[in-house]
């Protein structure tokens, strides 16, 4: 399978990109750094900005060159500001990465699944779009969106043998993630106190359910919002 994986630099994108090499597939990855993206040695990239629309519409046009029949929108932005701080520039910049761009992608790679009557498309949600997170609203609502969008064009598609689903991660031991709580007014040890597993979830863990999702034992999954969270989302 051709695949494209955006966000494939580092974290959890690095990791789904080398998973998915592994057992074969013709992985291609998107990322802003150049230099990561030649480390993992992969069936090409594209260095893409993808709140740049002109780089985006390159990488869209890149889809459809190398005819992607499997679409991993991982790329991600992450705002911790309270509603009435939150800077309109920084807003609009998340709302073109987190939510814009994997339409637009989309868009790009459905044509050639159509014709191929077969496709697969993950969208990297977040758990923060299924409970809300309070101080990140911008981030929660945007992945939020990654979760209707994945329910409305996996009706939209299934006809033609397309899956679309959305992986919602908990806290996961990755650079982000590891920020994302130097931004918060919590420690480490007290987010680990909210996580019903008491650890954080591993990028490999991701890359394994994008594995399978993307199997042929998978194919009656569509539209689904999975949480892959260590039982973040069941409660405390």
């Amino acid at each position: 399978m051709n695949i494209l994986v955006t966000g494939a630099s580092k974290g959890i994108g690095k990791s789904i990109a080398l998973k998915l090499k592994e057992f074969g597939h013709n992985v291609y990855g998107a990322a802003r750094n150049e230099h990561a993206l030649k480390s993992l040695t992969l069936a090409g990239y594209r260095v893409c900005d993808l709140s740049e629309f002109e780089e985006l519409q390159n990488l869209g046009n890149y889809i459809k060159e190398k005819q992607i029949d499997v679409l991993v929108n991982n790329a991600g932005e992450y705002i911790y500001s309270p509603i009435d701080k939150t800077d309109y520039k920084k807003l609009s910049n998340i709302v073109e990465v987190n939510l814009k761009a994997p339409i637009y992608l989309m868009n790009c790679a459905v044509p050639y699944m159509k014709s191929k009557k077969f496709g697969r498309i993950i969208n990297i949600g977040s758990i923060s779009g299924v409970m809300g997170e309070a101080n990140a609203s911008m981030y929660s609502a945007t992945k939020a969106g990654l979760i209707g969008l994945s329910k409305a064009t996996g009706l939209e598609l299934a006809e033609f043998g397309i899956t679309v689903n959305t992986i919602n991660p908990g806290w996961v031991d990755t650079e982000l993630g590891n920020s994302s709580i130097e931004d918060s007014e919590f420690s480490k040890e007290e987010i680990l106190d909210c996580i019903p597993q008491r650890r954080f979830v591993s990028p490999d863990e991701v890359a394994g359910l994008v594995k399978y999702l993307i199997s042929d034992e998978a194919k009656g999954i569509t539209g689904q919002s999975i949480n892959l969270c260590a039982g973040l989302s069941v409660g405390i």
